[in-house]
């Protein structure tokens, strides 16, 4: 088999005729299947946002598969022990972690109780955000627009740069964006811009760190039924969240965790910079 890193060194030369023959190969393809099960088995992940939606989803399945578990979340402590207990309930171990991350001392405890609790940290899912609906830019206030930064990426930098000295080779980093990055939204304008900020984050960060083979990525995705939109907008636009999307509804959080997990595993060894997108099919081509 051949190991990661061998791609560096210089193949010999092939004396094939097309199509080719697997046998001839050198070095060998490595076409082992990858295990689908405990695909986190041994690792920490550290999730902002966990305590529900798609943090909380997406924590559950990264237990589910052997993962023990660390989540930063504002204020909803119910909704987090809850979390909490759903994961114990697995075998795993999770710890919870109350904080406002827009602030850069609470950043730097979430990591460092972390360590504390668990010693090492492979995956680190950045995923807080909030937003309000606004109609026109006159109208969003600079305290607005300060706290939507802070808490959507500000606390991305944060949280992954006081991360960074923990994380080995292999570690992974995953950004929560949104398909407004990429097709804005005229009543979250600081919100979608919030949300393109950490598309060039992710992928300035990947770069920055290929030497270190830590991979970074981001997921971007639709119309999600979360608690945030069940705070955020009026009983009519609840009503018919999601029926714009291609598949004329609304995503489920436990459709969109998979996506994290994918880029949390070895299945996406090979992937570093890029975003996927769930988002019910809409085509945005980023």
């Amino acid at each position: 088999m051949q190991k990661q890193g061998d791609e560096k060194k210089l193949r010999p030369k092939q004396e094939q005729n097309r199509p080719g023959k697997e046998s001839k190969l050198n070095p060998e393809a490595d076409t082992s299947p990858v295990p689908q099960i405990n695909k986190l088995l041994g690792k920490v992940a550290l999730i902002t946002g966990g305590d529900s939606g798609i943090g909380k989803a997406t924590a559950l399945l990264f237990a589910e598969n052997g993962a023990d578990i660390v989540i930063a979340y504002l204020s909803e402590s119910e909704d987090a022990k809850e979390t909490q207990k759903e994961i114990k309930e697995m075998g795993r171990k999770c710890y919870i972690i109350k904080g406002d991350l827009s602030k850069e001392s609470n950043c730097k405890r979430a990591v460092q109780v972390t360590i504390d609790k668990l010693s090492k940290l492979d995956i680190l899912v950045n995923n807080i955000a909030l937003h309000w609906e606004i109609e026109g830019l006159e109208n969003i206030s600079t305290d607005q627009l300060v706290r939507t930064f802070s808490n959507n990426v500000f606390s991305y930098f944060w949280v992954t740069k006081y991360a960074l000295p923990h994380m080995k080779e292999g570690g992974s980093i995953i950004n929560t964006s949104s398909v407004t990055a990429y097709r804005g939204s005229a009543k979250l304008i600081d919100y979608s811009a919030t949300k393109g900020a950490i598309i060039s984050f992710t992928r300035s960060l990947a770069q920055s760190l290929v030497e270190k083979k830590i991979r970074v990525n981001a997921v971007a995705p639709g119309p999600i039924w979360t608690p945030l939109i069940a705070s955020t907008f009026d009983d009519e636009k609840i009503a018919k969240f999601g029926s714009d999307a291609p598949m004329e509804r609304a995503g489920q959080p436990n459709e969109v965790a998979p996506s994290f997990l994918f880029l949390a595993s070895d299945d996406s060894s090979y992937i570093t910079g890029q975003c996927l997108h769930p988002n019910g099919g809409e085509i945005v081509n980023g």
